[in-house]
């Protein structure tokens, strides 16, 4: 009887601590994990939305640029973590889609490592190639790589740039060579350099290059042409397909069991944030479309999001590495 009784006691004491800290949080600076390389779009993204979640919160959230293995050694650090709410996660479709269909063990489970905070929003990709390749668009890129089947090379640094390009080559019954990079910036600088012929990433990294004339963009890897490089068609109005999308996306996180209410409080600065307009017009420049929404809401999303780059990536035929 005693002894129920003291666990009664002990139990009630614990959530009454855990009430507490959760009404104080939060009381220290909070550190958010980035998993990609500092100027990528995830980096720079994440950067603008936790300065504004700090002026929220009231208290510092520091970045820490974690970068490797398409964004698992970062994942993985955040899903090791205290779940506390001083740790967090600025996610994408490589951590919280793609990377289980891409790796054949994952050092946590994609799927219930990490607690949802919210979505930030999405950007499409740029198809670009370097200047001294003869190919003016995607059509003659197509016609030139079956010409010459896996002699042009291509650039990837994350799940969405090798999947992207890997889907394209797919559909359109072409073989290009695959050269992996550590991240977007180095790979850009040799596409530039002309070491690889075709890279496909985010705006953050290509429209500055293809406005300033240094890369050729070819097409943009969304359904609708980009406000911010109307000139540059579709994938699908180039080639005459319909069915080929690939976005990047951005979420926050936190790792599994951190408290409800630290979410709530979490959810409430990010959205927030995506509803800033200094944040909506610094980044509606890149083609970021900010979409504020619940904690369920991005779980539901990540589901869906999975299936899709399950898919995408069986039919792309990339092996699991």
């Amino acid at each position: 009887m005693k002894y129920t009784h003291l666990s009664t006691l002990l139990t009630t004491a614990l959530m009454a601590t855990a009430t507490a800290q959760a009404q104080n949080y939060p009381s220290k600076p909070i550190k958010a994990i980035v998993p990609f390389a500092a100027g990528s779009a995830t980096d720079q993204i994440g950067r603008a939305f936790v300065q504004k979640m700090s002026e929220q919160l009231g208290q510092p959230i520091v970045i820490e640029n974690k970068a490797g293995v398409n964004g698992m050694l970062g994942a993985d650090a955040v899903a090791k973590s205290a779940p506390d709410g001083y740790t967090l996660m600025v996610g994408t479709n490589s951590t919280n889609a793609a990377l289980k269909s891409l790796m054949k063990k994952l050092p946590y489970d994609q799927d219930t490592a990490f607690a949802p905070i919210g979505y930030m929003g999405s950007v499409p990709l740029i198809v670009a190639v370097n200047n001294d390749v003869p190919v003016k668009n995607l059509k003659d890129l197509v016609a030139a790589a079956k010409a010459k089947p896996t002699q042009l090379t291509f650039a990837s640094a994350s799940t969405s740039q090798r999947v992207s390009t890997e889907v394209l080559m797919s559909m359109s019954s072409i073989q290009m060579t695959h050269v992996p990079y550590k991240s977007g910036p180095a790979a850009m600088t040799d596409l530039i350099g002309g070491q690889v012929n075709l890279f496909t990433a985010d705006f953050a990294v290509m429209l500055p290059q293809v406005k300033a004339g240094k890369i050729r963009g070819l097409a943009v890897t969304s359904t609708q042409r980009s406000k911010a490089i109307p000139e540059l068609p579709t994938v699908n109005e180039a080639l005459g397909l319909k069915d080929y999308e690939l976005i990047a996306y951005f979420a926050m996180f936190a790792p599994a069991g951190t408290p409800a209410d630290v979410i709530a409080k979490l959810n409430k600065a990010l959205n927030a944030a995506a509803a800033d307009k200094d944040i909506i017009e610094k980044f509606s420049a890149i083609g970021f479309e900010a979409a504020p929404g619940t904690p369920e809401a991005l779980a539901q999303r990540n589901k869906a999001e999975t299936a899709k780059w399950a898919k995408a990536i069986r039919e792309a035929k990339i092996e699991a590495e």
